[in-house]
């Protein structure tokens, strides 16, 4: 699968889920993908680790299948059952979805602007910009 069928495959599902029955404005797209940064901040800050809970797949497609603290929980299936997946790794992961979702929407090549900016950075100098952060 390549990015565009991801991208493809990932706004489809948001379609399917009601997130494009009144398309969001492009500022509050981009919002909603900062605030994803921001769930992973403070992921970080509450000492989460980079994944937990579980990746809802097979027990042998997963090495996180077994850690989940939230059984019993809300929201959480029982002790046969996977729970949400969580923690930092996972926050950028939403990032990067709901990027793919919003390029999806806008109709964008993503393969050909991903590759064509990856390409554009080999060739920058060291730290362009001479910035230190």
């Amino acid at each position: 699968m390549n990015i565009n069928q991801l991208a493809k495959e990932v706004h489809d599902n948001a379609v399917a889920h009601g997130w494009w029955d009144k398309p969001p404005a492009l500022p509050e797209a981009l919002c909603l993908i900062h605030a994803e940064l921001s769930e992973a901040l403070e992921e970080y800050r509450n000492g989460a680790p980079l994944v937990y809970g579980t990746c809802a797949l097979a027990e042998e497609d997963c090495q996180y299948f077994a850690i989940c603290d939230r059984v019993g929980q809300p929201g959480a299936e029982g002790a046969d059952g996977p729970c949400k997946p969580e923690g930092i790794a996972v926050e950028l992961a939403d990032v990067l979805l709901r990027t793919l979702d919003l390029m999806a929407a806008l109709g964008v090549d993503v393969d050909a602007v991903v590759m064509a900016k990856h390409k554009y950075n080999l060739g920058r100098e060291y730290r362009h910009g001479g910035k230190t952060v």
